[in-house]
């Protein structure tokens, strides 16, 4: 029956529910990563208090949020989806995801109302991502309940292609705006144009989802009177149950989800806050390489039917874990040459006492850093610097004439003592403070480190190649996954138990990824050693997976009804 399955194409009715689950929860995930793909602008405008870099960082954090609560999402949705129906739960969802959307389009930003515009906007991240929690789980399931024994991982893999549309989607619509008004009126209100399509998106979603019928496999169940009347209880409250879903988590979910997220989002933040290149020609890129890369979800989809789920999962974590550092070090080369060339001839270092040196992560822009070193580090942070930190060792007569508390920048020969706050007046401290971060400037300028991407010497075929190839290890372990966690579950308590590991991994391992990266950036000073996270987590789920998990693409999803 299986090999008659494979064999014969999709009927009218599977491909209407592949076709409109899809198209919806591609118009779900377009709302949730517009928000990702205008973290600067969402920065200035909601965030204007801070410094730049302060400001960024809390956008992240106001990012991550939504992604924070999406496993909260998991429960209440997943209880009701299990309960009532996979159909209605996920129009709820969607009703949420797009209104939510549609009013960051129209709400104030801190100039016109103060704190409450950070604080709505935050809101209404933690709406977005309670909507998520309960969308991906739905149509997955929905879509799995509808496929034939034997093509689960063909027909759940046009789901696992709608985080990568939406997110082309959002980049495209940004860029389309961005072209026909303009960068300064894009800058001034046309970023809100996308969030305000999103209604328009919403209709047509909402009158998709309402065409579709409940899925067969719950109807069966449902009918039979054998419907879970407490399926968070039964899922979590009962160790057999409870133990897939951790090693769902552990070996599969979260290093699927750093995965996700470090060969698109991370990506580009890496393309356009480490290495400076404008972002609409990062976008581009970026974009070139999700069109390349989304067929290939299908494409491992298909073949996880033939040799399972479990390998091809597992490699594309190995290969992540393994090429990281040299695929990143690759594209900052092939991106902003001038950059590396000059990191590589003129070595950065901060000479200073350990003790005077503060953790240099600031997202809400309340801390201020007064000693030297933490001047220093604050202004090779802000030029998008690389550098090592030493113990205080003078050198020259400059440095050794400083007094105790103080700090210097080494750039090549250069040596620049960086001033303390401590004590001075603040007038005085502003105006020494300017002066020295002049001096680092001038001294970078000299050393060759570019302000900006040169775009003259971007390769861009090469960084649409490693974005590419960042991109296929994304579809290695995202495109079956959706299947194996629909075969991991029974169908009384499938919603909930597939929608909390998924989303822990996705909203918690994977959406926390670029906050945490850029502060471990910050708090190391080498642009690189963000990648640590995705690395150490990747390899982890590779362990754990290899070690514990078993194989399901034989497993009968109707078995146990």
């Amino acid at each position: 029956m299986a090999d008659a399955a494979t064999a014969r194409a999709m009927t009218r009715e599977e491909r209407k529910v592949v076709f409109a689950s899809t198209l919806g929860t591609v118009f779900e995930w377009y709302d949730f990563y517009l928000y990702g793909a205008l973290a600067a602008i969402i920065a200035r405008e909601f965030f204007s208090p801070a410094d730049p870099g302060a400001a960024f960082f809390f956008a992240l954090l106001a990012f991550a949020a939504g992604f924070v609560v999406r496993p909260f999402g998991a429960l209440v949705f997943g209880r009701l989806g299990d309960m009532i129906g996979r159909k209605y739960t996920f129009l709820v969802t969607i009703l949420i995801m797009g209104l939510s959307t549609f009013i960051v389009g129209i709400l104030p930003s801190y100039s016109s109302i103060g704190v409450a515009a950070p604080v709505i906007l935050i809101g209404l991240r933690l709406l977005q991502g309670l909507a998520m929690g309960g969308e991906y789980g739905g149509a997955a399931i929905y879509v799995a309940e509808h496929a034939p024994q034997g093509r689960l991982g063909a027909y759940t893999a046009w789901i696992q292609t709608t985080a990568t549309l939406g997110l082309f989607m959002s980049l495209m619509m940004i860029l389309g705006t961005r072209t026909v008004v303009g960068d300064e009126v894009f800058a001034a209100w046309g970023w809100r144009i996308p969030f305000l399509v999103s209604i328009v998106l919403l209709v047509v979603s909402v009158w998709i989802r309402l065409s579709l019928n409940e899925s067969p496999a719950f109807r069966r169940i449902k009918a039979q009177g054998r419907t879970s009347p407490a399926p968070v209880s039964e899922s979590f409250g009962r160790w057999k149950n409870l133990r897939v879903v951790l090693l769902a988590l552990v070996g599969l979910t979260a290093g699927q989800a750093v995965v996700w997220y470090t060969g698109q989002f991370y990506a580009l933040f890496f393309l356009t806050q480490q290495l400076k290149v404008d972002p609409t020609t990062a976008q581009l890129m970026l974009a070139a390489a999700l069109l390349i890369g989304t067929p290939f979800f299908i494409v491992f989809g298909a073949l996880s039917d033939r040799v399972g789920r479990k390998p091809i999962i597992m490699l594309g974590c190995v290969l992540a874990a393994a090429t990281y550092f040299p695929a990143f070090k690759a594209l900052a080369w092939a991106a902003n040459p001038a950059l590396t060339e000059a990191q590589a001839r003129n070595r950065v270092v901060v000479e200073a006492d350990p003790a005077d040196c503060s953790f240099q992560f600031n997202p809400t822009g309340n801390a201020r850093f007064a000693t030297a070193c933490d001047l220093a580090k604050q202004t090779l942070a802000a030029q998008s610097v690389s550098y090592d930190t030493a113990p205080w060792e003078p050198s020259n007569a400059a440095a050794t004439a400083a007094p105790p508390g103080q700090a210097l920048i080494r750039i090549g020969t250069t040596e620049i003592v960086s001033p303390s706050a401590h004590g001075v007046p603040v007038d005085e401290a502003r105006r020494s403070a300017l002066a020295f971060r002049q001096a680092v400037g001038r001294a970078l300028a000299d050393s060759g480190y570019p302000a900006r991407a040169d775009p003259e010497r971007v390769n861009t075929l090469a960084v649409v190649a490693i974005l590419s190839y960042l991109m296929v290890l994304v579809t290695m372990v995202y495109g079956p996954i959706a299947a194996m966690l629909v075969e991991m579950f029974p169908t009384r308590i499938r919603y909930t138990s597939v929608s909390l590991p998924y989303h822990i991994g996705n909203g918690w391992f994977g959406g926390l990824l670029p906050t945490l990266s850029f502060a471990i950036v910050a708090q190391t000073g080498n642009m690189y050693s963000g990648l640590w996270y995705p690395v150490v987590i990747a390899g982890a789920t590779a362990v754990v997976g290899v070690l514990l998990l078993r194989e399901t693409k034989d497993v009968d999803i109707y078995a146990d009804d």
